[in-house]
C-alpha cells in the first residue's frame, strides 16, 4: 500500500527505532509513546487486520507472535509485565491500517483498558 505509514518505514522511506527484525516481522519504537516502553511489531506483508489473511498465510500470526514473545524477552519486559494490544478497525483505535501489535510496558496497567 502506498500510502500506509508502516509500508513505507518497512520500504525504508520512512525511519524508526527499530529493536528487531526478521523475515516477516519488524519492531520499533512508537513515534507517540502511551507508556515508557511502547513498541510496535508489524507484519512485513500487508493486511488491515486478522481478518483479511487468507486460510493459508494465517502463519503469519504466529510469525508475528514469535516476534512479540523475542521482542519483551530481548527489551527486559518479562520481569515486571507488559501489555499486547492488537486493535482493528476505527472503533478499536486503530489508527494506521495494518496488522501491527502494541507493546506497552514500564507502568501499571489499568483493566478494563479504554
Amino acid at each position: 500500500m502506498d500510502k500506509c505509514i508502516f509500508c513505507k518505514i518497512l520500504n525504508g522511506d520512512i525511519k524508526a527505532k527499530k529493536v528487531y527484525e526478521d523475515d516477516y516481522t519488524l519492531a520499533f519504537h512508537d513515534i507517540s509513546p502511551q507508556a515508557p516502553t511502547h513498541l510496535l511489531v508489524i507484519t512485513r506483508e500487508h493486511f488491515s487486520g486478522i481478518h483479511e489473511i487468507p486460510d493459508e498465510k494465517m502463519e503469519i500470526i504466529a510469525k508475528l507472535f514469535i516476534a512479540v514473545s523475542k521482542v519483551v524477552t530481548q527489551e527486559g519486559l518479562v520481569k515486571n509485565g507488559y501489555r499486547i494490544v492488537l486493535n482493528s478497525g476505527k472503533e478499536s483505535g486503530q489508527e494506521v491500517p495494518h496488522i501491527h501489535v502494541h507493546i506497552l510496558a514500564g507502568r501499571p496497567m489499568h483493566w478494563p483498558p479504554g
